[in-house]
């Protein structure tokens, strides 16, 4: 049950080769032939490890790493990912195969807290917007590979009198007639004079890749305020990051399911060449030694922000909250072995940000001995990394286009994965509204969301479109999923009931021992969501305004960053009050009711329910969305 085999590939064990199947899955006949299920296990897990996988794996974690104690860090994250990211992981796949729902179909298991898919959906939607504009400056730095010489590479006709690959000397003492004093260093060099030890300064400059970021990518702007234009090639290549992305979903799981067997398995090739290439090159274990070597510090565990910056990069890069886990989840067939997929994807994504930090950081290294600089000034995180010391590093390498063209397209496929499964988040709640308008119009319906989505995207390829990409991460990619994240976890464990679910769980898996349940029971009741709520409050004591680099944002951006996440939450409160007017009954009654199993809710197909859920109505029902007060509860 849910065991990994090896036979059949794309054509479903047609072909041998080195895929999972379910076991015992010998045909293309879906189980659940209206929604459809993945053709075969491999997919699905491809699919789930290219949404976890994105691209705070490569430019986030390993600058984590290196400014929380390098090696030692890896010791609070690989706990935080046991107490806070596999359990919600695993409880998210769970839910979503248990009724073969979406995100916020799925709460017909407790209506009352419906809003919480509502909010997954819509900061997924907000997120989705600026996401596939980071793709489209992967793309736009992928098609400016293609030239014999970098464009970054020198400090060309675009660059200012800051632009330098080296460090310039500004002033320091001296001895000039007898006397130590401070002069400028061209007098110094004038006069054939030495500067003394410890006492020079340097004038500050900018790389060429950080000029080439602003100046030419960018074209960017003085602030928010200062809209400008649209800067057409990044369009163009919003518009061909919007067209794969609708390309790959036209036909949803079956397209995409097909697509990730590449964009998936193929980065982590390129990361072990471009891990191979900086091996090889000067000054790489200097890079090493800082992120995870030598130059660890124990000491930092101490400290409660390395335990907070754990918890919370395991939460996020794990994907949990969005409701991408709970739509993908929902096409599996029903006996698939969720608990196995949990652990095995949880596992690579943390292996595969380790891993990327080996790659980023030799090459980094090299960077630093190259332009005698330490480590530390050249290491960066986030667009910085990946717009400007990545591509500064990679164009002082021998053949820089081929590696710089590798290293694009490696985070043009980690966006793209995470991307499909989100687009296919919002894909599947529309589904699961209306099944059969999605079944016969699926292409022309997933063509117009991304044509939406693309539109409202073009605000973000501006002059001023960095500020606004900035802003909505700020925004929505922190609390709102912290908040849903910790409702979720307790409104399932202390409403729907924590033994309820186990059982529900083990319809799928088979029967397990208590001693099976007890971390998890542990975790589920307690520990993580006491985890994520103090993530939550140390997120929001610890808040400060939103800032792209010294530019501070003006008071309205704040204002639309607030009404961004009010926007999103907002569905918690007024849905759970929409559910409780239409419930009957005295209000006690209707709160009662309210927390209780809708009648439709359970197994999606009849043969799956048992005695448990034999009292269940037909799913694809909306007439009993909210129990009466004399629902059956068990």
């Amino acid at each position: 049950m849910g065991m990994l085999s090896l036979p059949g590939f794309l054509s479903c064990g047609k072909k041998k080769d080195f895929s999972f199947t379910y076991e015992g899955d010998t045909s293309c006949t879906d189980e659940n032939l209206e929604r459809g299920n993945w053709a075969n296990k491999s997919e699905y897990l491809l699919s789930l490890v290219g949404y976890a996988v994105g691209l705070g794996n490569v430019w986030r974690f390993p600058y984590l790493a290196y400014q929380n104690g390098g090696g030692a860090f890896l010791i609070p994250y690989t706990v935080m990912l046991a107490l806070a990211g596999l359990p919600l992981f695993f409880m998210e796949c769970s839910l979503g195969q248990f009724a073969s729902l979406g995100p916020v179909s799925a709460w017909r298991m407790l209506p009352l807290f419906q809003g919480v898919g509502i909010t997954m959906v819509v900061l997924s939607t907000l997120v989705t917007i600026y996401y596939n504009v980071i793709i489209a400056y992967a793309l736009y730095y992928l098609f400016a590979s293609f030239q014999k010489v970098l464009p970054w590479s020198e400090c060309f006709s675009w660059a200012d009198e800051l632009c330098s690959k080296t460090r310039i000397v500004n002033d320091c003492n001296t001895t000039f007639h007898g006397d130590i004093i401070r002069a400028n260093y061209s007098f110094v060099t004038a006069n054939n004079l030495t500067c003394i030890n410890g006492t020079i300064s340097y004038k500050p400059v900018q790389f060429p890749s950080e000029q080439y970021w602003n100046k030419v990518t960018l074209q960017r702007s003085s602030g928010l305020d200062e809209t400008g234009r649209i800067v057409w090639y990044l369009a163009l290549c919003l518009l061909l990051a919007w067209i794969i992305v609708a390309a790959a979903l036209y036909k949803g799981i079956k397209s995409s399911g097909k697509v990730v067997y590449f964009t998936a398995l193929f980065p982590y090739v390129i990361l072990l060449v471009l891990l191979v290439r900086g091996a090889t090159l000067e000054g790489a274990l200097d890079g090493i030694e800082f992120y995870i070597g030598t130059e660890s510090n124990i000491t930092k565990l101490m400290e409660a922000e390395v335990w907070k910056d754990a918890a919370t990069q395991i939460f996020f890069s794990l994907s949990t909250a969005w409701g991408g886990l709970v739509a993908l989840s929902s096409y599996n067939k029903f006996h698939n072995n969720c608990y196995a997929d949990a652990i095995l994807v949880c596992v690579t994504n943390c292996a595969t940000s380790v891993f990327a930090g080996f790659a980023i950081f030799s090459i980094l290294g090299h960077m630093a001995f190259v332009s005698q600089r330490p480590v530390s000034e050249v290491v960066d995180s986030g667009f910085e990394l990946a717009f400007v010391a990545y591509p500064e590093a990679l164009s002082q390498l021998p053949v820089s286009p081929l590696w710089s063209f590798l290293f694009f397209f490696m985070l043009v496929l980690l966006g793209l994965d995470s991307q499909f499964a989100i687009v296919e988040t919002l894909t599947t709640t529309i589904q699961d509204i209306n099944p059969s308008i999605m079944k016969k119009l699926r292409a022309p319906i997933t063509l117009g969301v991304c044509a939406v989505l693309f539109l409202l995207g073009l605000i973000c390829v501006t002059q001023a479109g960095i500020y606004w990409v900035n802003l909505i991460d700020h925004f929505c990619a922190g609390w709102g999923l912290l908040i849903s994240g910790a409702l979720e976890i307790i409104g399932i464990v202390y409403i729907y009931g924590g033994k309820r679910f186990i059982e529900d769980i083990e319809m799928m898996i088979g029967k397990k021992s208590n001693s099976f349940w007890l971390w998890w029971k542990l975790c589920w009741f307690f520990i993580t969501p006491v985890l994520l709520i103090a993530v939550l409050v140390w997120s929001l004591t610890t808040f400060s305004n939103p800032t792209y680099g010294s530019v501070v944002y003006p008071a309205w951006g704040n204002i639309l960053g607030w009404c961004m996440i009010i926007f999103s939450v907002m569905w918690i409160p007024i849905v759970a009050i929409v559910k409780i007017l239409k419930a009957e009954g005295n209000f006690l009654e209707r709160l009662v009711s309210c927390c209780r199993p809708a009648a439709n809710w359970g197994p999606y197909l009849e043969r799956h329910r048992g005695e448990r859920y034999s009292h269940m109505v037909d799913p694809k029902s909306k007439e009993h969305e909210i129990p009466t007060v004399s629902a059956v509860v068990y």
